[in-house]
């Protein structure tokens, strides 16, 4: 690349933060244009009242090759959750845990009755089995529904329902578990990998750390500077023309790495996945030393409504104040959109009643309700056969998004270094 070679990027989420940070190391004269005045995209957190609020329910999966290589995970201060999770439905509790990571759970696991042992031998042969295969091998595998795949490996409905259901649930926004197999196998193989975690500050800080390289690398950030165009045949030469509100600038390369409809809409590239999957996650306080027990996920293997129920502040006691509990609870579907914030509230709380018969929750307290229209596209079956490459747009205009990988924080960073190859390989 030519040592004076300009870049624009638009989007500061993971992966173009990513994309930036590489592309500035190697000498590009490289601006990040965002048009919210904070970093971060899908990826960001808020403090209210004491409380951190992550834009939705959102973890960091340590055992990720792009996390553990962008990032320096001791700066981030990571407070894990417990491995596995208590299935919950009204007046009965069970643990399901990793053994092998969670000794203290081993006789909890063992005596669960809600998984038979036959299924929990077969989840240690299907560890052992993904554990072989690296994320290249996984998504070039034949494909399958989530549902289809466990059957074939002989996995009981009752499993299925109880324990894969609401936890891929979370993982997917999917509960019928009609996602592609291959984003279960490496969800999979990563949790057994590493650690589930979410950073003491909220995950905003995995952006901003991203964000602070690439300007220790060179970049320059512009926040609340949105684009309205970018024009591969807008300069001389094979230049690109990028357009902001007050500023026209013509550029060596542009790295696209917004939302899909918007990545859709500035270069022209339908392969773009723009099919949603949404959520809503609730966030309520109680008082400290109320709530529920453990560092443990809790699923809700009744009704899905809500589909888990997180203890925010039990994993990470910096995401609430000293005297109160912070729980987090996440809904699925289109429905939930609609629902109004006191439904959900109360929705949550008969739920937490009936899981925790001998405890009052009638003061449950809502603090915020994040409705997200898009909080990943959809994944069925073969859809990463299709997805966009970097150099799909025109002229020198480039993707970088997890649409171009699947959607995950490690398929946003691996994006964003991706793109970043390619432009410094035609530059």
């Amino acid at each position: 690349m030519d040592d004076r070679s300009s870049v624009a990027v638009v989007g500061a989420g993971l992966a173009g933060l990513v994309a930036a940070r590489h592309l500035a190391d190697a000498g590009a004269d490289v601006t990040v244009f965002e048009r919210r005045e904070t970093v971060g995209g899908r990826v960001r957190t808020r403090h209210l009242d004491g409380f951190t609020l992550d834009r939705g329910f959102q973890v960091l999966f340590t055992a990720y090759p792009a996390v553990r290589r962008e990032l320096d995970l001791g700066a981030l201060d990571l407070q894990s959750f417990s491995p596995g999770a208590v299935i919950a439905r009204p007046g009965e509790r069970s643990t399901l845990s990793d053994p092998l990571r969670d000794p203290f759970s081993l006789t909890d696991s063992l005596f669960n009755r809600e998984v038979s042992t036959t299924d929990k031998l077969r989840t240690l042969a299907l560890r052992q089995h993904v554990g072989d295969r690296d994320e290249t091998e996984i998504f070039e595998s034949p494909d399958a529904r989530i549902d289809d795949y466990l059957r074939d490996w002989g996995f009981t409905e009752r499993y299925l329902d109880n324990f894969v259901a609401p936890f891929y649930g979370g993982i997917t926004l999917d509960r019928t578990l009609s996602t592609s197999k291959r984003v279960f196998e490496y969800t999979f193989k990563a949790m057994s990998e590493g650690r589930i975690a979410l950073p003491a500050s909220g995950m905003g800080a995995i952006p901003e750390q991203l964000a602070d390289r690439a300007r220790d690398a060179g970049a320059t950030l512009r926040l609340d500077d949105p684009v309205a165009v970018v024009d591969p045949h807008g300069g001389a030469d094979g230049t690109v023309t990028v357009e902001t509100e007050g500023d026209v600038r013509t550029v060596d390369a542009a790295v696209v790495a917004t939302d899909p409809r918007t990545a859709r809409r500035l270069t022209g590239v339908g392969a773009i996945p723009t099919a949603a999957r949404p959520a809503v996650t609730g966030y309520y306080a109680l008082p400290d030393g109320s709530g529920i027990d453990g560092r443990k996920i809790h699923l809700n293997a009744a009704d899905g409504h809500p589909n888990v129920v997180v203890p925010l502040s039990t994993v990470a006691p910096t995401y609430a104040p000293d005297d109160r509990t912070l729980l987090g609870a996440t809904f699925l579907g289109d429905d939930a959109l609609d629902a109004d914030p006191d439904t959900l509230r109360e929705a949550t709380r008969d739920t937490l009643a009936s899981w925790y018969p001998e405890r009052l929750f009638d003061g449950l307290e809502r603090v915020h309700t994040d409705r997200i229209e898009f909080a990943q596209f959809d994944q069925p079956p073969g859809v990463h056969d299709d997805l966009p490459d970097p150099r799909d747009p025109e002229g020198a205009v480039y993707l970088a998004g997890d649409y171009t990988a699947w959607s995950s924080i490690q398929g946003a960073m691996r994006s964003g270094r991706e793109a970043a190859a390619a432009v410094r390989g035609d530059l």
